[in-house]
């Protein structure tokens, strides 16, 4: 089927594209965030075609990652799934969705925590969990350093735990990756600002352990990543990563003494670290695979095409 969807998250959309179908990404002359087009640090299949949005008219489904593309989007009569990869803001618990009580669409949470907090009224929901491409690269560890992933650490400081970051980078130098990370200016904090993700994959597996340190999130794709790729977890036990994360692939805490305590332990002890490793790669293939997310995909979208 033809699938409309804009390119938001790239990580996610990178492991949604990898199905069936033909997948239609509106593309514009400024490339921005109404037509970013086809990824440029991503490997995307020969099936994502860029679209000029006023052209569109052969659709099946639209998948909705944003409230105001429904307005984009209303003069195509197709099903609408909307797709919700963050945890609410505001008035949590009572936090309202914008697509709250309404009976065209069907909303995806991407984590059972959004399900659980997010207040959508009378709007059918589904949980889909994460599924990854599998990284190529493997965790060996050799650098007494740790890795963080995270996008726009400076403005979202305490969202993204960046706050929390010179507490580790006094037990061993931090290397943070992603998108906005040029403006960090802490001591033994090496920014790498939106590098390719094959080379972040492979710099990322040479470091000790992978540190998760966002307070808020749904679940970092780049969590389950670093886990798949072999890297020893240590992460703030919140929102999903508690699920995602059991107490043999890493340390969690909402103690952040204790997972400093944790972090001195694995750069002392790397075949500790090479142990939880192993385990956090194991559990992630398994519970985050491509298959299992690809076939969940499908079975929703036969179904809200279908009926």
């Amino acid at each position: 089927m033809n699938i409309l969807l804009w390119h938001v998250h790239g990580s996610w959309t990178t492991s949604f594209i990898q199905g069936k179908h033909r997948y239609l990404v509106p593309v514009n002359d400024a490339r921005d965030e109404w037509g970013r087009g086809r990824a440029r640090t991503f490997d995307w299949p020969a099936t994502v075609t860029e679209v000029d949005l006023a052209d569109v008219r052969d659709v099946d489904v639209v998948v909705l990652q944003r409230p105001e593309e429904l307005e984009r989007v209303a003069h195509l009569d197709v099903p609408k799934i909307y797709v919700e990869h963050n945890t609410p803001k505001g008035d949590v618990p009572n936090s309202r969705h914008p697509m709250a009580d309404r009976d065209d669409l069907v909303i995806a949470h991407v984590t059972h925590f959004n399900d659980l907090f997010w207040d959508v009224g009378g709007t059918r929901t589904t949980v889909i969990e994460h599924g990854i491409v599998e990284p190529a690269a493997r965790w060996t560890g050799e650098l007494e350093r740790f890795a963080v992933v995270t996008n726009e650490p400076v403005r979202r400081n305490r969202v993204t735990g960046t706050d929390l970051m010179p507490r580790f980078a006094a037990v061993a130098p931090l290397d943070v990756y992603g998108m906005g990370v040029a403006g960090l200016r802490l001591d033994d904090v090496t920014p790498y600002d939106d590098p390719p993700q094959a080379r972040m994959h492979a710099e990322i597996a040479r470091r000790r352990a992978y540190l998760h340190l966002c307070r808020w999130t749904s679940l970092g794709l780049s969590l389950i990543e670093a886990m798949q790729i072999g890297m020893p977890v240590l992460a703030l036990a919140t929102t999903e990563a508690i699920a995602a994360v059991p107490d043999d692939a890493g340390v969690l805490a909402t103690r952040v003494d204790t997972l400093v305590e944790a972090a001195h332990w694995l750069i002392d002890e790397p075949e500790q670290a090479r142990r939880l490793g192993t385990r956090a790669r194991q559990v992630a293939l398994a519970r985050y695979g491509l298959d299992r997310f690809l076939a969940d995909w499908d079975r929703l979208l036969e179904e809200e095409t279908c009926a």
